[in-house]
């Protein structure tokens, strides 16, 4: 595991509830974080009630090491921060290894979702990439509700192998072959959850949301339409039921950072109050380069691109927004 953050914990959670006789390894940057864990066995940052039974000579901020060790390498840091969690990470290193995006953001500067970038960047056949989605917010993992995800790869053989690691009494998988629609919807859908916290903040009701979130599925399949066409449900849960519960739930960053942004914070103020990363804020910057490619039409996220990025004010471009959708 290569991260420290909620999901990363919440992942730490489901393979060691697991009953498969695996090893796991994690690397945290942190090293007060570290020490923590090994002394008291819950990460203090992140869903600190959750016991971790994880030998403590398996937990380590020498990423090198923890690399080698290890068959899967679940990348779970923010996107933005990827690049810097992999240096003096080499090609060689991961040659063999099957790596697993848990992240649901793209890569800024390269504006490539996390799958194209292993690949580009580290010569990772895509044949070894795997994605993990929802809908499953860490916090729920924590309290052992009952939560879903899906394992994606071009193989798979290999998305059911691996789904197998994460099969717990609340956790249920599902696997498919679609690692671009899949990872692509992730990273749409944070987008979207931060339109509905804006619409939340300057006054929308429930009423408009539900308009909202249709027209953002539709824009979801518009674009993994034009990016990948390949046969896809795009009623199943890791496209629909993770943009649903990234835009209505109480545990979603996003939501909050576009409630916020809604309300009249900037987006510093809130991103410091918040302390944690809404990946929504840099997808919407990565869209909006990504999409001068494909030229998709999508009004929400050209909307919440303005709102962030130019700085238009949330008010009036969530009432032109309005005239857009059906």
């Amino acid at each position: 595991m290569i991260g420290g953050g909620s999901w990363a914990t919440a992942v730490i959670k489901m393979l060691s509830d697991n009953l498969t006789e695996k090893e796991i390894y994690w690397w945290l940057r942190d090293t007060a974080s570290i020490a923590h864990l090994k002394q008291y066995k819950h990460n203090p940052k992140y869903l600190s009630s959750v016991e971790l039974r994880i030998p403590e000579d398996n937990i380590s901020n020498d990423i090198c090491h923890i690399i080698k060790q290890a068959d899967y390498i679940i990348l779970n840091v923010p996107a933005a921060f990827l690049k810097e969690s992999l240096s003096g990470v080499t090609p060689e290193m991961l040659a063999g290894k099957k790596i697993v995006s848990a992240i649901k953001g793209i890569v800024p500067d390269e504006n490539q979702i996390i799958g194209e970038f292993m690949n580009d960047k580290f010569n990772v056949p895509l044949d070894d990439i795997l994605v993990i989605s929802g809908p499953c917010h860490a916090e729920e993992v924590a309290l052992e509700k009952l939560s879903y995800l899906t394992i994606a790869s071009i193989n798979l053989e290999t998305a059911g192998s691996f789904s197998k690691l994460l099969n717990t009494r609340y956790i249920k998988t599902n696997i498919s072959d679609d690692i671009f629609g899949t990872e692509y919807a992730a990273v749409l859908k944070n987008i979207y959850a931060v339109a509905s916290g804006i619409c939340h903040g300057i006054g929308y009701g429930d009423n408009f949301q539900a308009v909202l979130i249709s027209n953002a599925i539709r824009e979801i399949n518009r674009f993994v339409e034009a990016v990948h066409p390949i046969s896809r449900d795009i009623k199943e849960s890791a496209y629909l039921g993770d943009l649903l519960v990234t835009a209505y739930s109480q545990f979603s960053r996003n939501r909050t950072f576009g409630n916020m942004i809604g309300k009249g914070y900037t987006v510093k103020s809130a991103q410091l109050e918040m302390n944690m990363i809404a990946e929504g804020y840099y997808a919407a910057s990565c869209m909006h380069v990504v999409n001068k490619k494909y030229k998709v039409e999508m009004p929400i996220c050209r909307a919440v691109y303005a709102i962030l990025y130019e700085r238009h004010s949330p008010q009036i471009e969530m009432a032109l927004l309005t005239e857009q959708l059906n």
